[in-house]
């Protein structure tokens, strides 16, 4: 026996023009036919027919293979198959719950290989009828403004041609004060019977490309465009055929419908009825109160109609159509949308909810691989990021509309909030935990793009990204000022006649005569010069320059001027200023120093007050009490108050006697100042 998938209701039954048990309803067209075959086990395998089954529970378009179709169609050919159509239908009108024998296509109906498949535009449109077209008025074929008599006449007539009950129910409808609304409502109110002609016909022929007539009352051009949802479908070899759409006539439509249902006036509605009404013969509604219930019905209805269209989309056409009417109903995300693009908008977040929360846990699984990567470097890191980043976009295109919908609203998408503190946090862990600044500038970077339309989330990543280029620039600066200082304390200079010494400093140390010092390692420096002579007569100035550690230390002696100036200068460039900072931070600490005679403390210094008779005497000075001056080659210290307290250091032969000078009078230029590590502010 054959089985078959009812191309209504998706139930199985047996036979495939047979009764469907499920929902009563049997193949009357030929187009009904055609498909009905192509959902059976003659033509397609039994998991075919349980896809079909199930596409077709979820009010979705089952996928026939054009070539499938096209052997139905030529099954048809057959004239007891087309005899059978009538008697399918015969059946149901009577009610009869007899089984029709089941239809088998014969094996010799089937075309040869040779023979084309029929194009979806050979199949009748029939097939695929809308609301508007099973509302009551159409199936009696009668307009809003015939009298009772009329209809009753016109459902008697129709019953020679289809089905008695459907006819008396129509009529019951449209007659029934109590029901009389709904079919109204459902109809085109306020039109011309000829120009409800032409809606109904240009609506077939081209639903979407056919611009509505001025002059069309909102409520019938709702219905009209509401039915053209109904033949909407991407795909152009679509099952049962339907009117092909690109991704962006049905954005425009959609935003077109939204802003006419926006301004729908129940008053409007109720005036155009009443005046249908007075020609027909029915009594005038009362209140717009009446209308409340059948308005909610009409709504539900066309959220329905554009949700079927949207379903009926390819996944990347529905979320790009999605997008697309957010974007332009709310500009944005800056203004409010109308209340039909809200609840679009709401059934959309319900159905995609799945999918972004699998996508979540996707996101969340790379950034807790990309944590558990960070002690391999930046090389195992930037695989991990790239791969997140093409996740996080996906996940974003499917949460764009209703990020726009929500900023739209106010409020932030809760979901894009918690995944982007998720992605943050990874961000600021690369840069303080790891010192990664590129990765870091490249999540928060991603996270500016994806996450615009959530306000909170953008206004706190805006600052994360100022600070990060801060961070950035002020990198780069220290590199190019660290590329300078390189070039500024380099120097080499081969020094004697015969035997060479070299005399150098760069980044990696200083040398002389092949004793190497690092310049971390530099603890102590001194130079000076000595001007000699014989008899009064100069004989020349022998220039000393001294560098080492706390074990040792190079001295050059050397009679070029132009020598000592250009390598005392790189010196005190490469480790005079170090060597300065951390006698203030020894200061700071507590600590003390000694220079010489003298004991530098960060409050002052302690001197020795010479005396003529009897031994001297340490005197200690703050730094307000204390002057200074040069003689003989030395750095003087004394006490304002006494000639006799001083202490003389030696340029040449004291070690860090010129950072010692430098020091004090920096400090001589801020008046007022107590202590000497001050100038570390």
């Amino acid at each position: 026996m054959t089985m078959a998938v009812c191309l209504w209701c998706g139930a199985f039954k047996n036979g495939a023009l047979n009764l469907c048990p499920s929902c009563n309803r049997v193949p009357r067209s030929e187009g009904d036919a055609a498909l009905s075959l192509a959902l059976s086990d003659d033509l397609s395998s039994k998991s075919s027919l349980a896809t079909f089954a199930h596409r077709i529970r979820r009010n979705e378009r089952p996928s026939v293979p054009s070539d499938v179709l096209a052997q139905a169609w030529e099954a048809l050919r057959d004239p007891q198959l087309r005899a059978l159509i009538g008697e399918c239908g015969r059946s149901e009108t009577q009610g009869s719950t007899s089984e029709v024998p089941p239809v088998r296509v014969p094996s010799t109906t089937l075309p040869p290989p040779s023979v084309q498949p029929h194009s979806p535009a050979d199949v009748p449109l029939s097939t695929v009828d809308t609301t508007l077209h099973r509302n009551a008025f159409a199936l009696l074929g009668v307009n809003i403004r015939d009298n009772r008599l009329r209809i009753v006449e016109a459902a008697e007539e129709r019953a020679l041609e289809i089905d008695h009950d459907m006819c008396q129910k129509a009529r019951s409808d449209l007659t029934s004060p109590r029901t009389r609304l709904g079919a109204e409502l459902a109809w085109l109110p306020g039109v011309s019977p000829r120009r409800a002609s032409k809606l109904l016909s240009e609506l077939h022929q081209d639903p979407f490309g056919a611009p509505i007539e001025e002059g069309v009352p909102a409520l019938a051009r709702l219905n009209v465009m509401a039915a053209a949802f109904e033949l909407a479908d991407g795909d152009e070899s679509a099952v049962p055929p339907r009117h092909h759409v690109t991704s962006g006539v049905l954005a425009e439509f959609i935003q077109d419908f939204a802003r006419c249902a926006d301004g729908l006036s129940p008053a409007e509605v109720m005036r155009d009825i009443n005046e249908d009404r007075a020609v027909s013969g029915f009594p005038e509604i009362r209140s717009a109160d009446q209308l409340e219930a059948e308005f909610a019905e009409r709504k539900r209805y066309y959220r329905d109609a554009i949700r079927g269209a949207l379903n009926r989309l390819e996944a990347s056409s529905l979320i790009e159509v999605m997008t697309k009417v957010v974007e332009e109903a709310t500009s944005g995300g800056e203004n409010h949308a109308t209340e039909l693009i809200d609840e679009l908008v709401d059934s959309y977040a319900v159905e995609t909810q799945g999918v972004l929360a699998s996508e979540g846990e996707n996101v969340k699984k790379i950034i807790a691989a990309t944590r558990r990567a960070v002690a391999s470097g930046e090389v195992a890191v930037e695989p991990l990021i790239d791969r997140l980043s093409k996740v996080v976009r996906n996940w974003d295109a499917i949460a764009q509309p209703i990020q726009l919908s929500s900023k739209a609203r106010g409020v932030d998408h809760e979901p894009s909030r918690t995944l982007a503190y998720e992605i943050r946090s990874l961000a600021i862990d690369l840069f303080n935990e790891h010192d990664m600044l590129p990765q870091s500038k490249r999540l928060t970077g991603l996270l500016q793009e994806v996450f615009a339309e959530v306000p909170d989330v953008s206004d706190r990543v805006g600052e994360d990204a100022d600070a990060l280029d801060r961070i950035f620039e002020e990198r780069s600066e220290a590199k190019a000022r660290a590329s300078e200082w390189e070039m500024e304390i380099t120097y080499r200079e081969e020094i004697g006649t015969f035997f060479k010494n070299t005399l150098s400093i760069s980044p990696e140390g200083v040398e002389w005569k092949k004793q190497r010092y690092p310049l971390a390692s530099v603890s102590r420096v001194r130079w000076g010069a000595v001007r000699r002579s014989v008899n009064g007569i100069p004989t020349g100035t022998t220039y000393t320059i001294a560098f080492g550690d706390s074990h040792s230390e190079a001295v050059f002696d050397g009679a070029a001027e132009y020598t000592f100036i250009k390598f005392t200068d790189k010196l005190w460039r490469a480790v005079g200023v170090r060597i300065l900072t951390e006698i203030l931070e020894t200061l700071k600490a507590g600590r003390r120093l000694s220079f010489g005679e003298a004991v530098l403390h960060d409050d002052g210094i302690t001197l020795t007050k010479h005396k003529m008779f009897g031994s001297n005497e340490l005197v200690r000075c703050s730094w307000g009490d204390v002057k200074v001056w040069s003689a003989d080659g030395s750095f003087c210290i004394g006490a304002s108050n006494d000639k006799k307290t001083y202490v003389a250091l030696s340029y040449i032969n004291d070690a860090n006697t010129h950072i010692l000078e430098q020091a004090i009078h920096m400090a001589f230029k801020r008046p007022g100042l107590q202590r000497l590590s001050d100038l570390l502010n």
